[in-house]
């Protein structure tokens, strides 16, 4: 089987751990990276231990060696990275936010149908072994009928982030860490949301530093989603069903969650993994090789609705 050879637009800090997901993927490995400053570029490939360094994004996008283009630049800088790979007949997997307006969604969506690309949201969450177990345990009814969701996400060091406050750039609680509990809780239900609203404490010339979300998803099940970079207290997501609950923490990258029955006992559910990237890259690499041009798992549907459903609790 050929390898997937993986372009990455961006030395961001979630650049190295990516590039280790994909070096113990079965069919990935990458071979270009990109930066705005060739310096950056070259300094981050010889740390990393990848062969091609380039000054400038297009340059990467015009690389013939290249199958994929990682894009992780700032949450703005999404959807021009991503438009520009798929223009150059580039697969494009991109980081969260996916893109900060659902008309630029859309478009990136048709322009990679157009082109016979794939193109999916990055969302390592979704394909963590501990995520298929709690799916599994919630699906053979071992907590009964679930009734609500709740997420509690902490990240209250964002001071390395220049542009965290500012809107524009794509800055704030919800557009950094939504995606994860928006998409991450209908994965698991297999329900779409059908209602939302919320709240955030954010300033007029500014963005969120803290959030609250409320869902309704089919079948009469609530969720609750409170994002805040003004707090440490533990990140965790609890699933309640008539029957019991299952906890979560740090869901995002968990290898382990507890799922307690109606009478109070304790079952440990435990996946353990070296890189918690490398599902998400053996997904894409398969659906690659398989010619397709969505995710049967991160859909076109979940992504355009997620981005449409932050753009509109901004707009309120």
């Amino acid at each position: 089987m050929n390898k997937i050879r993986y372009g990455i637009i961006s030395t961001a800090q979630i650049v190295p751990r990516f590039v280790e997901g994909v070096n113990q993927s079965r069919y990935g490995e990458v071979t270009a990276i990109a930066s705005r400053t060739i310096n950056k570029a070259e300094e981050l490939a010889e740390t990393l231990g990848i062969a091609k360094a380039y000054g400038n994004y297009q340059d990467l996008c015009q690389d013939e060696e290249i199958d994929i283009v990682y894009v992780a630049t700032y949450n703005k800088g999404h959807y021009a990275a991503a438009k520009m790979a798929l223009q150059h007949n580039k697969h494009v997997l991109v980081e969260k936010p996916f893109t900060l307006q659902s008309d630029q969604a859309r478009e990136l969506f048709e322009l990679a149908e157009a082109r016979g690309c794939f193109l999916m949201e990055a969302q390592k969450a979704v394909f963590l072994p501990i995520s298929l177990q709690i799916k599994k345990a919630i699906q053979q009814n071992k907590i009964g009928k679930v009734r609500w969701l709740e997420s509690i996400t902490a990240y209250p060091s964002v001071e390395h982030i220049s542009w965290f406050y500012s809107i524009e750039a794509g800055g704030g609680a919800l557009h950094g860490s939504g995606s994860y509990p928006i998409q991450y809780m209908q994965f698991l239900l297999d329900q779409p949301i059908i209602d939302f609203n919320g709240t955030m404490t954010r300033t007029k010339a500014s963005t969120d530093e803290q959030c609250n979300v409320a869902l309704q998803f089919e079948n009469q099940v609530l969720g609750t989603i409170f994002i805040s970079v003004k707090l440490d207290i533990p990140s965790k997501m609890i699933i309640y069903g008539e029957k019991g609950r299952i906890e979560i923490p740090y869901f995002w990258k968990a290898q382990q969650a507890t799922l307690y029955n109606e009478q109070g006992q304790k079952e440990e559910l435990v996946a353990e993994f070296a890189s918690e990237f490398v599902f998400e890259v053996d997904h894409v690499n398969e659906c690659i090789q398989r010619g397709l041009v969505e995710s049967p798992v991160m859909t076109k549907r979940l992504t355009l609705s997620t981005v449409q459903l932050v753009e509109q609790m901004y707009a309120q």
